[in-house]
């Protein structure tokens, strides 16, 4: 597959993630939705097969969706996860800049499925952030970045054992768009609590530069103090994980 078809797989698969997974976020915070107060359970289940979605549309080209998994594969010198797509520097480019502009708009979509809820002034700007971005419960820049270096390496880790468990024959990663949903949705019932979990440079800075943009009553800052741990910890995670997926298998 040549640089555009990577680039058009990737943005529609990262759109219809975050569409989903923002969505579902949305669906809870927002006031006067009908999933309103649906809890935290409601938000991992609905970024988990959010997360399926993306993969069904964008599974041609693998299905990274996630710059962590990019990077990811990277480190770990796979280099057939994808039959025909080699890994080189143009294709990566295609990867990265796919991902992030499909998160893009994936979080306008949203922002436009619930442009009134956005607009009531009873939410307040911290919960309208929310919706985009993730943002820690105690805030400790040190500790904010080890949670979602743990929580990518968990993601990152397991996609590369699912495809060595193939290579091996009899393992799942043919299955992978029902596999990486549950590993997402756990890596959010365990370790999402710290953070949000947002375990996706893509997931989290497309939207909230969406967030920057997009014309809402009541809206706040976005966060850009924060907005690097979310990008760095979970790059740092990936490819920590491609090297020690490397060693093992």
């Amino acid at each position: 597959m040549n640089f555009g078809e990577i680039l058009l797989s990737e943005i529609v698969g990262t759109a219809a993630l975050t569409l989903l997974g923002c969505g579902v976020v949305a669906n809870v915070v927002l006031g006067k939705t009908k999933g309103f107060n649906g809890g935290f359970l409601m938000i991992n289940i609905g970024w988990g097969f959010a997360v399926m979605v993306g993969i069904l549309a964008a599974y041609k080209t693998g299905a990274h969706l996630n710059p962590a998994v990019t990077f990811g594969f990277m480190a770990s010198g796979v280099d057939e996860y994808v039959p025909g797509i080699d890994v080189n520097a143009s294709n990566t480019i295609a990867y990265l800049l796919g991902e992030m502009i499909g998160a893009f708009l994936g979080a306008v979509l949203c922002w436009a499925s619930y442009k009134n809820h956005f607009d009531d002034e009873e939410a307040d700007a911290a919960t309208k952030l929310a919706v985009f971005s993730t943002g820690p419960a105690i805030r400790n820049t040190p500790w904010n970045l080890v949670t979602e270096i743990i929580g990518t390496f968990v993601l990152v880790f397991a996609i590369l054992a699912m495809i060595a468990g193939t290579s091996a024959d009899g393992g799942p990663a043919s299955l992978g768009f029902l596999v990486v949903p549950f590993i997402v949705v756990v890596i959010g019932t365990s370790l999402g609590g710290p953070t949000g979990y947002a375990i996706n440079p893509a997931r989290d800075l497309g939207p909230r530069i969406a967030h920057l943009v997009l014309p809402f009553r009541g809206k706040g800052d976005s966060d850009w103090g924060y907005s690097w741990i979310p990008v760095a910890g979970p790059i740092i995670g990936g490819v920590v994980a491609g090297l020690v997926g490397n060693a093992m298998f």
